[in-house]
């Protein structure tokens, strides 16, 4: 039996969601984060060394990293999906799923992450004094490095969904689902504006899929969503 050590409001939200779309039986460890430092418990600890969400353990295999468990649980159990949640080998839609498997934390998180760690610092309690410094150093970082870094990605993802429904190709896949935290993210801490309507109808649709609300009813509270 797998179990998924989720944390709430975390990017383990979306191997819920594969679990459903691959029809696998699973269960459910819930962790909850430290409600003043938003960090995991250190129980997580037990799981992984590093002590972080997603992870999952199916018999003697441990497996942690977004992109290593959803390769894994399509390699093993892609069998059991209703279709196909992994192109054929050797083919266009083969190569984009790889790459927007990777591309999923590899570029579209790191600048979300930042925005997130700069909103904190903007909102952070410090002395009186230092807080316009922190501010305008946090603005400045935002203004000339994060934001820039996320319209351009928006516009890149927004491109090409313009060519294809999904992000591999025609067909919905698991790239589809590893792609969906960072939207969700982006939507979240930088708004999907008016020029990326394309992505807005992706995400809608992927939000709309049987097997995300029943991943959502299982995992809890979900902000992202």
């Amino acid at each position: 039996m797998i179990t998924v050590h989720h944390l709430n409001n975390s990017r383990s939200q979306r191997v819920l969601w594969l679990l459903e779309e691959l029809g696998v039986p699973y269960e459910v460890k819930r962790y909850e984060r430290d409600p003043e430092t938003q960090l995991a418990p250190p129980a997580l600890l037990k799981v992984h060394p590093l002590g972080k969400s997603p992870v999952i353990t199916d018999g003697a295999e441990t497996v942690a990293e977004s992109g290593a468990i959803v390769e894994y649980l399509v390699e093993v159990y892609g069998g059991r999906a209703a279709a196909p949640l992994k192109p054929a080998p050797g083919t266009a839609e083969a190569r984009r799923f790889t790459y927007w498997l990777h591309f999923a934390e590899g570029s579209a998180m790191p600048p979300l992450v930042m925005k997130l760690v700069f909103n904190k610092i903007k909102a952070a309690k410090m002395p009186f004094f230092a807080r316009p410094i922190a501010r305008a150093i946090a603005e400045n970082v935002e203004r000339s490095f994060i934001d820039p870094n996320l319209q351009r990605q928006a516009a890149f993802m927004e491109a090409e969904l313009a060519t294809r429904p999904c992000f591999a190709g025609d067909a919905f896949s698991a790239a589809d689902i590893q792609m969906s935290f960072p939207v969700e993210a982006a939507a979240q801490r930088a708004g999907l504006a008016a020029s990326t309507p394309r992505l807005a109808e992706w995400l809608a649709r992927m939000h709309a899929r049987p097997a995300y609300q029943r991943a959502l009813a299982t995992g809890g509270p979900y902000d992202y969503a």
